[in-house]
């Protein structure tokens, strides 16, 4: 290889940090990648899907994130490098098997990635999936940079296979989505082949059966799992993604992890502080090195935790302070438990500077609440108000128009049990506030089968129960299945926008494509609600007359557990994008505005972000731009004002 080619090869390239998280993979050599769509995770699977085929590599979106755990387990033992994506709710999902898997170990390199969502900018919450690693007592790293990102990757499997068990990698939403320099390297030539090898005795674990525990002799397992975690403590003892910037006696030690070493670095920086603060970034944060940490601890009284969400760390280094009190004498904390450092939302630059300020007596430039109220008061001017809302053309807005108007119009208080997904919008204006209970995925099917069972006690109130399609083959046939066994009367409506909108359209069981764009067997939803016994009936959402009039029976008449697929397909989607059914007008001379008997039922309750008031002409128009030519406005019109008609090809 020539000078010039070396140098072009090591040229660093701009990588988002999932990119960096995918690349790191592909240079360990995975042959499988398997995981469950989900912000701020799901362009991990997807950049590994398009180089499937030239990496000669199997990636899959599965059903649900245990299922993506499992099919990793699998080819773990059968001695190949595999990849396990989800974001922090997913590892709830999967942690029961994780917790069996931590105790059988694994063979193959075998990396658990979860994506984390501090500030819960795409998520329902903001868990932190990292307590995990140390109930399932396996390794957790988390990645300080982009470079460390792809590099902790890649040495996350030769860690695996040295501990012979998965490894944990945490990434957050500002280190997944944000973009940096990477220096990649090599991708190898060979592959593994595989092999799984079974017919060696019980304790064998290279040719033994597979178990993860032997019933009442927890040692045969859970001592050797430990003796793993063991030898990583010592492994990370020497690990170069813990790094150490400052003064050999700092004032104070910032210990920090993930994104938020960029923000401490940044804030020392800023406050010119270099010579007083250390920086003890840990990229092994399970087990700690207890060696490395107290090196460091002996060095200055004070300490300061910048992490996010929980006090993971804080507790961590509080706890191996605390065993080693005699050696390194009394200590200051600050972090979470101290105020000094915020105990939800995510963390930035700012947040740190002011706890910097605060412990060491710093003066404060500006009063932090002048600045935020002048900086929301230019972003008030500069821009208008965007509320929360489908998209135009979205099904689900026509799907919860239905369903909000046949329960008012059934009159006895009926309610809907929600999920997670898109749709998770219909307790907001957009959705006509029709959403009354939300927590995890499946669990409003769930919840309404609960809600049925109390009817035997004089409750009246029709209980329905909304999902989307993928959510239906995440966790929702479960629930399902119990509601149909009890006979709970209960009427599930998916929410069937042909994909799984609501993280970039991945596929799902009900389409017949993978991951990898390869033909695949699409499961039909629909029989499977009927081999359970459950009454199904398929409408278009758009249809509002048909729809609302399907659910009023179906609320009439339930005597058991009861489906209704709303199906039409994401106006976002690949097949519809750009694509409108209908041209659509408002005829101003018929639109009655803001006079009685409308009151602007279209832009002050339907909402459509197509739809707009003219205020100099009182009435409605529509937005030609953003019009997605679905035509449902001219369902809900009252005086047939607005009209459609089909566009022309």
């Amino acid at each position: 290889m020539t000078a010039g080619a070396k140098k072009r090869k090591e040229a660093p390239r701009l990588l988002m940090g999932n990119e960096a998280i995918a690349r790191g993979a592909l240079e360990a050599g995975i042959q499988i990648a398997s995981g469950y769509p989900g912000t701020p995770s799901s362009e991990i699977i997807e950049n590994l899907s398009r180089s499937a085929a030239e990496r000669n590599i199997y990636v899959e979106w599965s059903t649900n994130e245990k299922v993506a755990t499992e099919v990793a387990a699998a080819a773990s033992f059968a001695g190949l490098r595999a990849l396990c994506v989800m974001k922090q709710n997913g590892v709830n999902v999967a942690s029961d098997f994780l917790l069996h898997l931590a105790h059988s170990g694994t063979r193959g390199g075998m990396v658990l990635v979860s994506c984390d969502d501090p500030g819960a900018l795409s998520s329902v919450n903001e868990g932190d999936s990292r307590p995990f690693a140390r109930i399932l007592e396996v390794p957790l790293l988390e990645p300080g940079d982009f470079q460390e990102a792809k590099d902790m990757t890649k040495w996350a499997f030769e860690l695996s296979e040295e501990i012979r068990n998965f490894v944990f990698l945490r990434s957050v939403t500002r280190m997944s989505h944000a973009s940096g320099s990477v220096i990649i390297g090599d991708l190898p030539a060979e592959t593994r082949r595989p092999a799984f090898r079974h017919k060696g005795s019980l304790l064998d674990p290279d040719n033994g059966p597979v178990i993860s525990l032997f019933p009442g002799i927890p040692e045969l397992k859970h001592g050797p799992q430990q003796e793993k975690l063991r030898r990583a403590a010592d492994i990370f003892e020497k690990s170069p993604f813990n790094t150490y910037q400052g003064p050999e006696k700092p004032e104070l030690l910032i210990v920090t992890s993930s994104a938020c070493s960029l923000y401490s670095r940044e804030a020392v920086h800023l406050l010119g502080l270099k010579d007083r603060v250390g920086i003890l970034k840990m990229g092994t944060t399970w087990p700690l090195p207890p060696e490395l940490v107290k090196r460091h601890l002996a060095g200055t009284d004070r300490i300061l935790f910048v992490e996010e969400v929980m006090p993971f760390l804080e507790e961590n280094v509080k706890i191996l302070a605390a065993e080693a009190a005699t050696d390194l004498g009394i200590k200051y904390f600050y972090g979470k438990k101290s105020g000094h450092i915020p105990s939800v939302g995510e963390l930035n630059p700012d947040l740190v500077l002011s706890a910097l300020r605060k412990i060491l007596n710093l003066p404060s430039e500006k009063d932090p609440s002048d600045f935020l109220k002048k900086a929301e008061s230019i972003a008030a001017s500069a821009a208008p108000h965007r509320e929360l809302t489908f998209c135009p053309g979205c099904p689900h807005r026509a799907s919860y128009w239905s369903i909000h108007n046949a329960i008012e119009l059934d009159g006895r208080e009926g309610f809907v049990c929600g999920d997670i997904g898109c749709y998770t919008l219909g307790f907001l204006p957009c959705g006509f506030g029709t959403l009354k209970t939300i927590h995890s995925m499946g669990s409003g099917t769930g919840i309404a089968g609960g809600f049925g069972q109390i009817r035997r006690f004089a409750m009246n109130q029709p209980i329905l129960a909304v999902c989307g399609d993928s959510t239906f083959f995440h966790a929702a046939i479960p629930a399902l299945i119990n509601a149909v066994h009890h006979r709970s009367p209960i009427t599930v409506i998916v929410l069937d926008n042909r994909g799984t909108a609501m993280t970039g359209f991945q596929p799902h069981p009900g389409l017949a494509v993978s991951a990898m764009g390869e033909q695949a067997v699409d499961i039909d939803m629909a029989e499977i609600c009927r081999a359970l016994g459950a009454r199904v009936e398929i409408r278009d959402p758009f249809d509002l007359e048909e729809t609302q009039r399907t659910l009023n029976l179906m609320m009439e008449e339930a005597g058991g557990a009861q489906v209704l697929i709303l199906r039409q397909a994401c106006g976002l989607s690949p097949e519809k994008k750009g694509k409108k059914l209908f041209e659509v007008k408002v005829d101003e001379s018929v639109c009655v505005g803001e006079n009685c008997g409308c009151n602007r039922l279209c832009t002050r309750i339907f909402r459509c972000p197509g739809l707009l008031w003219d205020g100099q002409k009182k009435t409605a128009r529509i937005d030609e731009v953003i019009c997605a030519g679905c035509g449902v406005c001219a369902g809900i019109c009252p005086s047939g004002a607005i009209t459609k008609r089909e566009a022309q090809a």
